[in-house]
């Protein structure tokens, strides 16, 4: 069930504003292009994008904030292409992922997993509306966003042959949404997981959509893999040990979670402990607020 405005607000506040956004644009740099790997780059902003661009291909991994985020992404992702052939994908159905796709060029083949399709049908102009009441430029940026159905939809898995170069577009289960997509560049061994795993970010639970007990599968199912780059949407790129950190705070929270409520706390009261707990415990983590919703969470889930 997908909550009220009052309910997701506060969630999803804590999500894109209070992650070091707060007094930031909404927009992403121009000409600022981050090298990950031989045929990976990202640019670093709100979000982060991927670019992965092979010899046939390339592949665009989320849109920013808006037509105008949208025209810097197409952009820069010229400027890389050694083909004119394109590719774009998100990792997930909120505005700042998704909601430039009208910037792309006619050409552009739009990917996306069936529960993430379905997500965007039933929640994009609700959540469009919650954004635009974030501020004046997230307003400005929303105007007039036009949306068209993807070219290629997926259940599980698809992989792309880029030429030279190896994407696969997979799905694992719901976490921080139902249709959380997971992108791993093969020959590169690059991780691109969307709000997955980020470098010392609380995730975020902002609806009952969303699962812990999911995110820590995903996590387990991602391991394997190694990669030797992650590009989180957020926050700073890094390596494949942001995996396990990511695991074993989730884990810990989860762990402390139950145990006040085997104590007989109430998820409200747990919250409040388990916030200031964490606030010292975790100390170089950024802002403690959704940890609220991920203890509710777990308290929803372990009835």
């Amino acid at each position: 069930m997908w909550p009220p405005r009052a309910a997701i607000l506060p969630a999803l506040l804590f999500s894109c504003l209070a992650l070091g956004h707060a007094q930031e644009s909404m927009m992403l740099p121009e000409n600022s292009v981050t090298r990950v790997s031989e045929h990976v780059y990202a640019i670093v902003g709100f979000p982060n994008i991927g670019i992965v661009v092979g010899n046939r291909a390339t592949l665009v991994i989320d849109t920013g904030l808006g037509a105008r985020n949208g025209a810097i992404v197409v952009k820069q992702a010229e400027k890389l292409a050694k083909a004119p052939n394109l590719y774009l994908t998100t990792t997930h159905f909120h505005p700042e992922h998704a909601m430039g796709e009208q910037a792309f060029p006619p050409r552009t083949l739009i990917i996306r997993p069936a529960v993430q399709q379905d997500e965007m049908n039933q929640h994009a102009t609700e959540l469009m509306d919650l954004f635009r009441g974030f501020s004046a430029q997230s307003k400005e940026l929303l105007a007039d966003v036009k949306l068209r159905p993807p070219d290629i939809i997926f259940d599980k898995e698809i992989k792309l042959d880029l030429g030279g170069v190896t994407a696969r577009l997979f799905w694992l289960g719901p976490a921080h949404t139902r249709g959380d997509e997971l992108i791993f560049v093969v020959e590169d061994s690059v991780l691109i997981p969307g709000d997955i795993v980020q470098d010392k970010i609380v995730p975020n639970i902002p609806s009952d959509d969303a699962s812990v007990k999911g995110w820590l599968a995903i996590l387990d199912q991602l391991e394997p893999l190694k990669p030797r780059f992650v590009v989180p949407d957020h926050g700073a790129l890094g390596d494949g040990s942001l995996i396990a950190k990511e695991r074993a705070f989730l884990l810990d929270l989860e762990t402390r979670s139950l145990e006040l409520k085997r104590q007989g706390k109430s998820a409200d009261e747990a919250s409040v402990i388990v916030a200031a707990e964490f606030k010292t415990k975790y100390a170089g983590w950024q802002t403690m607020g959704p940890v609220s919703n991920v203890v509710k969470r777990v308290y929803a889930e372990n009835p």
